[in-house]
């Protein structure tokens, strides 16, 4: 049977609730997953690599300056990520979720895969980073269309009383994607020395992590090729429901620009920042603040996430229970309130008596160096004798902040808008909240600490927007747990939808 006789006959039976067995729904859930997966390592692989690889891409003598510059070149990736959002979300109300997140998938592994084979600094001068920035603005438009293309073509698939508890498992994908990133990473690390990891050459072993992506892109692409189209979007498609101008209907219209807002500022913005500061803030802290070894960060972080997986699973389902807003509302609460006590048992714990920052004059190349110190000033040893089970701890705790604001979110979204601009509304929100709030978090946090000296003035922006987020998603936004998707169909307005 043909793609179009598909959509006519699925047409003729709705809006009946196209129910799926329980095999097929899983088949759905793992092709979409294994694709937004390998797009999260591409992704990730980028920051993960970012204390080693900086120095590699700016000029030499000043690590300080390389490493926010390389920061800088990471956010870029995220602040970018709102226009994939609306391109993407723009091609899947019109054309097909589908065919939206196969062009993401593309776009995403051929762009990581160049970093692997990009010349350096010392090889190519200033060239080297502005082109790096080029692929990294490439990487963030593919993934602004590969989250909202997954998570909707998987909600429009589920019963509606387990939306929650199967999007779940698309909200792990971005865990296991760092996980995975840092898995390779390690692997190889322990796999060779040091200097030849790290090395300023086309052999180094750094470019291996982003060179393997071209293998995962071609296996995900065989297997998304094998997918067909969402029988919510079949019907909007074969009965002339689709929106011409999906930006325009999705922006332009009142009401649903009042969702949009509402779900940035009461939702995705706290879970954004959220997100960040338990997974890559952590890692970028320990790493550059304070002076853990790069391979024991990376260590004390996966270990957190693979105990943490578990608990997306759970608050999906409990959210189909008790619904999305409480969950995700109590997770931004518990953040604001937590993570100075937290931070200052990571320091405590990291047992090498870091106080503050400060600028050190380097007795090797004489130049200025951003240095962690004690009390009296002097420089800190590594922290080889840290307290590896707390440090864990530490970090799971702020895992389960991520795990309460973060699985229920992508059943929110989905719910929230209605079908034929569903892709471009929930994008938008959800990407301007992760990747500009939460994606600039380290950024803005290494900042704030090496302006101020002050080892825990980054937190200060994850506490201000995740308490914003309390305070506006406890007021305005609504539950929308109990929605019915196959309803609107038979309502007198479609974009009726309860926010």
């Amino acid at each position: 049977m043909t793609e179009s006789e598909e959509i006519n006959q699925t047409a003729s039976k709705i809006p009946v609730s196209a129910e799926l067995t329980k095999g097929e729904i899983w088949k759905v859930i793992g092709a979409s997953s294994a694709g937004t997966v390998i797009e999260w390592y591409d992704f990730y692989i980028f920051g993960s690599l970012a204390t080693i690889i900086a120095p590699l891409f700016y000029p030499p003598g000043n690590d300080t300056f390389a490493l926010i510059m390389y920061l800088l070149t990471f956010a870029v990736g995220f602040i970018v990520r709102p226009f994939g959002a609306l391109f993407f979300g723009r091609i899947g109300d019109l054309v097909g979720r589908k065919y939206a997140f196969l062009v993401t998938l593309l776009i995403m592994g051929g762009a990581t895969a160049a970093v692997g084979f990009l010349p350096t600094y010392s090889q190519i001068g200033w060239a080297a980073p502005i082109i790096l920035i080029v692929i990294r603005i490439l990487q963030g438009l593919a993934l602004g269309g590969e989250y909202g293309g997954a998570t909707v073509y998987v909600a429009e698939h589920v019963p509606d009383e387990s939306r929650g508890f199967y999007t779940s498992f698309i909200q792990i994908t971005a865990s296991l994607g760092l996980l995975i990133s840092l898995a390779v990473i390690l692997g190889l690390q322990n796999s060779m020395s040091k200097e030849a990891f790290g090395a300023d050459s086309f052999t180094a072993g750094w470019r291996i992590p982003f060179m393997i992506s071209i293998v995962l892109v071609l296996a995900s692409l065989y297997i998304r090729l094998r997918m067909k189209e969402s029988p919510i979007f079949q019907h909007i498609k074969a009965t002339g429901m689709a929106s011409a101008k999906p930006i325009v209907d999705a922006f332009a219209n009142p009401e649903n620009r009042r969702r949009v807002l509402i779900s940035l500022f009461g939702a995705t913005a706290g879970q954004g920042v959220v997100w960040y500061t338990g997974q890559f803030y952590a890692l970028f802290y320990m790493q550059t603040v304070l002076n853990i070894e790069r391979q024991t960060a990376s260590w004390i972080i996966a270990i957190a996430i693979i105990m943490a997986i578990p608990l997306f699973i759970f608050f999906g389902w409990l959210s189909d229970r008790i619904g999305r807003k409480r969950i995700m509302m109590a997770g931004c609460l518990l953040a604001v309130i937590c993570y100075l006590p937290i931070y200052y048992g990571m320091q405590h714990f990291a047992g090498n008596n870091v106080d503050h920052i400060q600028s050190v004059t380097d007795p090797i190349t004489g130049e200025p160096k951003l240095t962690s110190v004690n009390a009296a000033g002097q420089p800190v040893a590594v922290a080889t004798e840290l307290n590896f089970p707390m440090m864990i701890l530490l970090v799971f705790i702020q895992m389960i902040f991520v795990t309460m604001v973060y699985a229920p979110i992508a059943a929110y979204l989905v719910e929230a808008f209605p079908a034929k601009i569903r892709y471009t509304s929930m994008s938008l929100p959800y990407h301007i909240g992760n990747g500009v709030f939460g994606g600039l978090l380290p950024t803005i946090g290494l900042f704030a600490c090496a302006y101020t000296g002050n080892i825990y003035a980054g937190l200060i922006y994850p506490m201000i927007v995740a308490g914003i987020t309390f305070f506006i998603g406890s007021l305005m936004l609504k539950e929308t747990n109990h929605t019915r998707m196959w309803d609107e169909f038979n309502e007198t307005n479609p974009n009726e939808r309860p926010l």
